[in-house]
């Protein structure tokens, strides 16, 4: 894939962010709720630790706040500018979008906290 390399890459797939060779996430589908959060404990192909010490991730709690908020203008924009519905059902779709996309947020906001501290190393992908 032309992205694989960068962290754009990472960030939508979830993978390592230092090799992009698998999941950091233990099962891939976000929707099984009762693993949403559930991350390797390291990366099988490089050794990458993604738990870089003890409550890693509740950073990733302030960039879940920026990434809903951006999926609620989102829907915003799209049902009051787009499909001319009142505020009231502006309002509720911006609801239900949160409700429906929260394990995606989650996911998203772990993706690009982690991101933040590591890079891609190339070297790593030849051993």
């Amino acid at each position: 894939m032309m992205l694989k390399g960068t962290k754009i890459y990472s960030i939508f797939t979830g993978v390592c962010p230092k090799c992009h060779q698998e999941s950091m996430y233990e099962t891939k589908n976000p929707y099984v709720l009762s693993d949403v959060l559930k991350i390797n404990e390291k990366c099988s192909h490089c050794g990458t630790r993604y738990r870089i010490e003890p409550s890693f991730f509740y950073g990733s709690m302030y960039v879940s706040y920026g990434v809903g908020i951006a999926f609620a203008v989102a829907a915003f924009v799209i049902s009051y500018l787009f499909l001319k519905s009142s505020l009231m059902t502006a309002f509720i779709a911006i609801i239900a979008t949160i409700i429906v996309f929260s394990p995606i947020i989650m996911r998203l906001s772990r993706n690009i906290w982690i991101n933040i501290f590591m890079n891609y190393d190339k070297d790593l992908v030849k051993k």
